[in-house]
Order: structure tokens, then sequence, then C-alpha cells
């Protein structure tokens, strides 16, 4: 073994007790070992270093010029210890690294223009990457450090991951303004045989969360265009004469008609997350905090 392999933390912190005090009785009281403990382990700093170290005298001990010029190294050392224990200040202006958010194109919309206006004020040199959130791989992603945060819908998160809800949305249903279906009076019967369009950002198919509302009531919905995207629906609305159920919030701004329902669609939740070792990371606390707040 060597002597490296050999020298304990606690042994430097009994030798730097001892070249402060030069008596092994108060060095005993403060480290909470016996007398006969520090002497042992003054021992086995005299084999590591191979020197004396300290030569007694009546009132005390007297350090070799060996224990003195160690005392200044081991400052150093217990001092960059100590520093693993202790937190980076965290200032969020001098922060050059890059952040990964994974997010629905919905959330795209809705919730990151607020919060990466936020971010960009005061880190300006955060560099974020935004992606969309591809719900096959997102487990090992986020498991590989490659995603740092997700916002998206519940479904679409590992459910044992920390997160929270952001705000609660419901969908509406929407056409063009000169569809046919506009100022009409429609069964829910009508509106499930009507031709719809479907967002289906997670995967291609024809089948969208409200169908089982739908199914409720022992409809099924007529669903002939699936779009990979919420933001495109409306484009493809204004050129057919097709109905979708899109959520309230992406439709701030939108130039479709709504078509009034006697019954309406449950609501649902928009969720940030993120992996469990991420709890601790000052930098992704300062990201979520933004959100928590809104």
């Amino acid at each position: 073994m060597s002597k490296i392999d050999r020298l304990e933390i606690r042994q430097l912190r009994i030798l730097q007790a001892l070249l402060r005090e030069k008596n092994v009785s108060r060095v005993a009281q403060q480290v909470g070992l016996t007398q006969q403990a520090v002497s042992d382990q003054l021992r086995k700093l005299r084999d590591i270093f191979d020197d004396r170290l300290f030569l007694r005298k009546s009132n005390g001990l007297i350090p070799t010029p060996m224990a003195e010029q160690l005392g200044e190294k081991i400052e150093a050392i217990l001092h960059d210890f100590e520093q693993l224990l202790t937190p980076d200040s965290f200032e969020p202006h001098l922060i050059d690294s890059t952040y990964v958010i994974a997010a629905t194109d919905y959330a795209q919309q809705v919730v990151l223009p607020d919060l990466l206006s936020k971010i960009r004020q005061q880190a300006p040199r955060l560099k974020i990457i935004i992606q969309d959130l591809d719900i096959d791989t997102l487990n090992d992603a986020m498991v590989a450090g490659r995603v740092n945060l997700v916002v998206a819908f519940p479904d679409f998160v590992p459910s044992n991951y920390p997160c929270i809800t952001l705000f609660t949305e419901h969908h509406v249903c929407v056409a063009s303004k000169t569809s046919s279906v506009v100022g009409k009076k429609l069964s829910l019967e009508a509106i499930a045989r009507h031709p719809q369009i479907i967002a289906s950002p997670s995967r291609p198919n024809f089948r969208g969360s409200i169908d089982s509302w739908f199914e409720q009531f022992g409809l099924e919905r007529n669903v002939v265009i699936s779009a990979p995207c919420f933001s495109i629906v409306p484009l493809y609305l204004e050129t057919t004469d097709a109905i979708a159920f899109l959520p309230s919030r992406a439709l701030i701004d939108s130039k479709l008609a709504t078509i009034e329902l006697k019954e309406s669609p449950v609501s649902f939740e928009v969720i940030t997350a993120w992996h469990p070792r991420s709890n601790q990371d000052p930098l992704h606390n300062w990201v979520v905090d933004f959100l928590r707040a809104d």
C-alpha cells in the first residue's frame, strides 16, 4: 500500500489541530478522541511522512520544520475538501452551458415563449435547445441526460418522474369561418359524423385524446386527417370543411370559428417533468422556479 493510500482526512485534521494547539490533550477534546487515539494517529503520520513532526516539551509540542511546511498545504487541502460540500453560488448571468427542453408543439406555442423570455433576460449566456417531444425515446434521453426538462401532457411522461402541473386546459371545437357547420346547432352525433382533423404528435394515427370522451356517449369520430402537430391544423381547417378539437390556449390569436357544444369535453393537465437526478441541480431548479411562479 502506498503512503497516499494510508493517509486519511481525519489524520490531516488532527495534524492541523496539533499545529494550532501544540497540545495533545486539547486536540483530543476538540476532535472527540482519547489522548491515546490522537497519539496513535500522530504515530501513523510520522511513519507516512517519515518525520517526527512534533517534539515533546514540558508544556506541549514543538513542530518540526517539515510539520510547519505541511501546515500550509494541509490548510489548502482541507479547504478544497470543504468546498466539495459547499454548493457553488448560483449566478444566472454567469451561466455558460446548454439546457435542453423537449416539448409538444402545443407547449412550444403556449408555455415556452414566456419562459424563454425570462431566461434570456437573466441568463444571456445560457444556450437553450428546444426539441420536439419524441415519446418513444423520451425516457432514454432523460436517463442519459440528453434532455433536461419536458413540457407536455401527463400521458406522454413517465409517471415516476418529478413533475408540477402548470395549468388545466380544455378542448374547443373549431372550424373555418366558411365551414358549413358554422352557425348551426348540431347534436353531438352530428359532430361525431362530420369530417375531423386531429393532431397526433406522439405517433401518426387517427386517434386523439378526445376520442375516449366521444366513446362515453357511444360515438365514434369521423377522423379523416391526422396532422403531426397542433400548429398546422388551423391551416388545414382553412382549406377543408373539416372540424377539429384543439386546446383553448392555442387558439388565442386564431381566426377560426368556435362550434358550440351541448356537452363540454373533459379537461386535462399540462405539466413539466424532469429526471430525479436533476432535483439538486441549481440551474434546473432556477428554470423550474419560473414555471412554478406562473
